[in-house]
């Protein structure tokens, strides 16, 4: 993979979802729901031909960056965000936690 071109990630807001391109070629997507100060990422996809090469990874690392940046929360509903989000605990401050009475 000495040749791997730039992951380029980008919130396409009309779609409600993160996208992943490289090359300009969509590789992957999350998709979220957004609700006043959380967002809560329902699933992560890549496409086969770029399975193995972090994209998922990438998308979950640039959600949570993008949520901490703006005071967000988010709701790992996604089980690979889930996972990804326990195998990265510094971002376990941002998890939502719901206030029930």
């Amino acid at each position: 993979m000495a040749d791997q071109q730039q992951l380029d990630i980008s919130d396409n807001t009309g779609e409600s979802r993160f996208e992943a391109r490289i090359g300009g070629t969509l590789a992957g997507v999350a998709q979220y729901l957004r609700a006043p100060g959380v967002i809560a990422v329902t699933h992560t996809e890549v496409e086969p031909e770029y399975e193995g090469r972090g994209i998922g990874g990438a998308l979950s690392h640039h959600i949570l960056e993008t949520a901490q940046e703006a005071g967000e929360k988010v709701a790992p509903i996604c089980p690979f965000f889930a996972n990804y989000i326990r195998r990265h605990p510094d971002y376990q401050p941002l998890v939502y936690e719901k206030q029930g009475e």
